[in-house]
């Protein structure tokens, strides 16, 4: 690699804008949400349940939430000694930070550190090094505070990888190299490499200073080829754990490298959930570490009215919708379906009807979901019907009614708690009051909704949406 293309990787980090990598996105996706169905099986695929894979997920997440989520929930912390002193910082001038590393997280925005940040940063930044394994949603600061751990651990001096950064898939290699590239923007004399596809290397081994990649493209470099030493790393940053185990053959490859590295190297661990096999996975990898768990925001059921509508069958259904709409005011509404076909099957109806309609589902690229979620904020549309693809993850102020089409089910057809949660999660944000209506129309789906009803303790009321005065009386509630 020449000296000029070299010197050129922050820039060209920097121009690589999201909207221009996500079009191009090729996620390998088990389910294979996305793929256009092979001859025959076109009915078949979307008649199942619709839904997106942890990456494109996580991927889509990451880009909605560009901005810092103020969290006001506390951290949980973790260690092995408990009297060891934990610090915390308030501000980026405490870490005594190279001036040059500084000027680039001020330059980011950053201008104190967030609440993950206050006490990852002087724990990751610690001499000797410590572990750590950190849990937190997107948008809380954790990519900007290990990337900042990474850049700090790099001496230029030594021309060889000393910093090793696996992410799950190519595009969220390069979203963490473009974090990377902004924060070290004013110390050029970094050098950052993209294990990724499409990036090669000859014989020659590798001087760059940071490697970040996805995990079979990091084992041909390291194991295979041997162009850099995996010994000699200094800093191991497992990224997107959780991701990483949902995707096939990652677990494997990720236990294959970590067990090249020295005992000396510094190991950070992040994931966005933290259950049995992701802790599990983390303990292997990461011994005597630090834990932070920053507690998700909790969504509430406080202020979001809850009804049910019986209905005989889907064209009921949809005259329970127009009913609705016909007595009351709806600033903007997310319907949810099971299935591509009824989403498709209803956004023909209501667009026939004269509503304007947006629908995100799984054959959508990420790009695509993005432009379609863009116009929904922006008011260009009044309904999104979506499939499971968006359970999680936008916030529209406008949102005031969200209707579960079909009830959310697990793969055994019992009731899904979480997605119903996270589903009419969707309306009463900010402090507004909110309205879920769940469509009813078998036994079954019945027996869900009594089910969601005694998980929350929360009474789900019987609407009779034939009834004009009902319905106005829940628009003035």
């Amino acid at each position: 690699m020449s000296e000029k293309k070299d010197s050129n990787w922050v820039k060209k980090a920097e121009d690589q804008e999201i909207s221009n990598l996500v079009d191009k996105l090729k996620l390998e996706n088990e389910n294979a949400a996305g793929r256009k169905p092979e001859a025959g099986d076109g009915k078949r695929e979307e008649d199942q349940a619709d839904s997106a894979s942890a990456a494109e997920t996580s991927l889509l997440m990451k880009i909605i939430r560009k901005g810092l989520v103020e969290s006001k929930q506390d951290l949980e912390i973790q260690r092995k000694d408990p009297n060891s002193p934990l610090y915390s910082v308030k501000t980026f001038e405490a870490l005594h930070l190279k001036p040059e590393l500084l000027k680039g997280v001020y330059a980011m925005g950053f201008n104190a550190p967030s609440k993950i940040q206050e006490t990852a940063l002087p724990t990751l930044l610690a001499d000797p090094p410590q572990n750590m394994i950190a849990q937190s949603q997107s948008g809380t600061g954790k990519t900007a505070a290990f990337v900042l751990a990474m850049l700090s651990r790099v001496d230029p001096k030594k021309d060889y990888p000393q910093v090793l950064c696996l992410s799950p898939t190519y595009e969220l290699a390069i979203q963490t190299g473009e974090v990377a590239a902004r924060m070290a923007q004013f110390c050029p004399e970094i050098k950052l490499k993209y294990a990724v596809r499409g990036e090669e290397v000859g014989r020659e081994k590798l001087t760059d200073h940071i490697i970040i990649g996805t995990p079979g493209k990091v084992m041909d470099w390291g194991i295979k080829y041997k162009v850099f030493d995996l010994k000699k790393i200094r800093v191991f940053v497992l990224d997107e754990a959780d991701v990483m185990i949902a995707t096939q053959g990652h677990h494997d490859q990720c236990i294959r490298i970590h067990k090249q590295l020295s005992k000396s190297c510094q190991m950070m661990f992040f994931s966005a959930t933290y259950d049995k096999e992701v802790m599990d996975f983390a303990q292997y990898i990461v011994p005597n570490p630090i834990i932070i768990k920053l507690r998700r925001e909790q969504e509430s059921l406080d202020n979001i009215k809850q009804y049910y509508v019986r209905c005989k069958d889907q064209d009921e259904k949809y005259k329970a919708i127009q009913n609705i709409y016909g007595g009351i005011t709806v600033g903007q509404a997310i319907i949810f379906c099971h299935t591509r076909k009824t989403a498709t099957w209803l956004s023909g109806k209501m667009s026939q009807d004269g509503h304007s309609v947006a629908v995100l589902s799984g054959e959508l690229t990420v790009e695509q979901r993005l432009l379609v979620l863009d116009r929904f904020r922006d008011g260009l549309e009044k309904v999104l019907i979506t499939t499971n693809v968006l359970s999680r993850g936008i916030d529209v102020e406008q949102v005031t009614i969200v209707v579960n089409f079909d009830l959310p089910m697990d793969g055994h057809g019992r009731a899904d708690c979480e997605t119903y949660l996270h589903r009419i999660g969707r309306t009463g944000r900010f402090g507004k009051n909110g309205i879920a209506i769940n469509l009813v129309d078998s036994d079954k789906s019945m027996n869900i909704c009594k089910a969601i009803e005694k998980h929350f303790k929360k009474k789900i009321e019987l609407l009779d949406a034939d009834n004009s005065d009902e319905i106005e009386k829940i628009g003035t509630e």
